[in-house]
């Protein structure tokens, strides 16, 4: 059996298998991406790579049903989420294209002696290498490959193994857009073999969005062979509550960010840490909250959570939820799962000094925490190994600015939820990685700052 498949995770049927790349297609893509940067990359405008890129998100948007039913297929997305995720990655695209001339545009630079003139020129590094998730196969190859394609590299994709039809239909699309042979290469690759492209001199880079330890090893190999990184990983981000107008409202908005994508999002908010005064009916309103929601069919009408990713996503899972409760938590709701449909589940103050309390859970299971005040919510907010996002309610516009200023995260997002777009830059700090994707920072990541200097 093929490591590449699709494994429909409501039904449990395997819909299709892909064969894994020999090392000879592997050696063949490397060189022709690497013919399409030296020459289409460099040979071609920014203007001219740009409009591809909005092709490629002008297709996504024509091929959206398609593109739909293989998000739901593959790893048990709900329709309508499905549909979003893929109108999110045009829109990426399309903001990309829109932004490149501006962005990768020569920079002068005001010489304080001598006669002539120096400029910045954003040109392009050369193969980049990416190495995908399979969360949301179609976005996260958006805002990792329309960048690097209007500054004219040359992309390199592996799919994650359970995605390899959203990773063909990406390969379609980006065909018949009009990228050059090269320009985009859709590799099913292996472990090892990902180790090769690092290895290989003419990759010039890597982007990995994936798990802690593949972002370790994805690291550790580049550092070897001293290649640019950009590493998008785990996250525990927290969702204080401090003060409210509509503890409804901020409650329902927990709930739409824990939920979404069935729980498995990087950046969902997955503790929530509550003032006191706000505690018991914050909790009792989350309980009752979830207690309507249930794990069903991603294809039905309305469906608000689908199953896990895998049986073994579902089985993990259920692990870590049992520990949690054996440290100390206490189960308020559910725990429980059929097969890879996993019942909502909330848990209440986990231990700070257990192992588990580290630990991101990546499903439908909030944890919640009480906490005195503005500092100790401070401070259990930032009692974690990752950075990734962060949410904050409050009604004090200065007590805003000033926790903002203290969470250690990538991102802070103040009375929302699900609020990303595509000129907002993404990305952590601590263990969630490094770098930044999308907005104008994820726009020049992989350039070579060339300067050229004429007397």
């Amino acid at each position: 059996m093929s490591k590449y498949a699709v494994h429909n995770p409501a039904t449990g049927e395997t819909l299709a298998e892909y064969a894994q790349i020999s090392d000879s297609e592997l050696a063949a893509a490397i060189t022709r991406a690497n013919t399409a940067t030296r020459g289409w990359g460099r040979d071609t405008t920014v203007e001219e790579r740009a409009a591809l890129v909005h092709r490629i998100g002008d297709l996504h948007t024509e091929r959206r049903d398609e593109l739909a039913k293989a998000l739901v297929e593959e790893m048990g997305k709900p329709l309508a989420q499905a549909y979003g995720e893929v109108d999110f990655a045009a829109d990426i695209y399309r903001y990309h294209a829109e932004i490149a001339p501006a962005e990768l545009a020569d920079e002068p630079i005001e010489l304080r002696g001598g006669e002539g003139s120096a400029v910045i020129r954003n040109a392009p590094l050369g193969v980049i290498l990416g190495v995908m998730p399979w969360n949301f196969p179609f976005y996260q190859v958006a805002r990792f490959a329309g960048p690097n394609l209007t500054i004219g590299n040359s992309v390199l994709l592996k799919p994650a193994s359970q995605c390899p039809k959203t990773g063909e239909l990406t390969a379609k699309i980006y065909a018949d857009a009009g990228a050059p042979a090269g320009a985009f290469e859709m590799i099913f690759a292996s472990i090892s073999q990902v180790a090769d492209v690092i290895a290989d001199p003419r990759v010039q880079g890597v982007s990995l969005t994936g798990s802690e330890r593949a972002g370790i090893a994805v690291a550790e190999q580049a550092s070897r062979h001293l290649k640019k990184v950009v590493l998008e990983l785990g996250g525990t981000d927290p969702f204080i509550v401090l003060s409210t107008d509509d503890l409804d409202a901020t409650v329902a908005d927990l709930i739409a960010g824990r939920l979404d994508n069935s729980g498995q999002s990087c950046n969902a908010p997955k503790r929530a840490i509550v003032i006191s005064e706000l505690y018991p009916a914050f909790t009792e309103k989350l309980v009752a909250g979830l207690a309507k929601v249930k794990a069903e069919d991603p294809f039905a009408e309305g469906c608000e959570l689908g199953p896990v990713s895998s049986a073994s996503a579902a089985a993990g899972l259920a692990d870590q939820v049992a520990r949690a409760v054996a440290a100390g938590g206490k189960l308020l709701l559910g725990g429980t799962h059929e097969g890879t449909f996993f019942a909502p589940t909330v848990i209440a103050d986990i231990p700070r000094d257990s192992d588990i309390y580290l630990e991101e859970f990546f499903g439908p299971v909030a944890l919640v925490y009480e906490v005195a005040d503005e500092a100790e919510a401070i401070e259990v907010a930032n009692h974690t190994p990752f950075g990734l996002g962060s949410y904050l309610y409050t009604t004090d516009p200065e007590q805003a600015e000033r926790v903002a200023n203290q969470i250690d995260a990538g991102m802070v997002f103040v009375n929302c939820v699900l609020a990303d777009s595509p000129e907002l830059p993404f990305g952590g700090v601590k263990r969630s990685g490094f770098g930044r994707e999308m907005g104008r920072l994820g726009a020049t990541e992989f350039v070579n700052k060339k300067l050229i200097r004429t007397a």
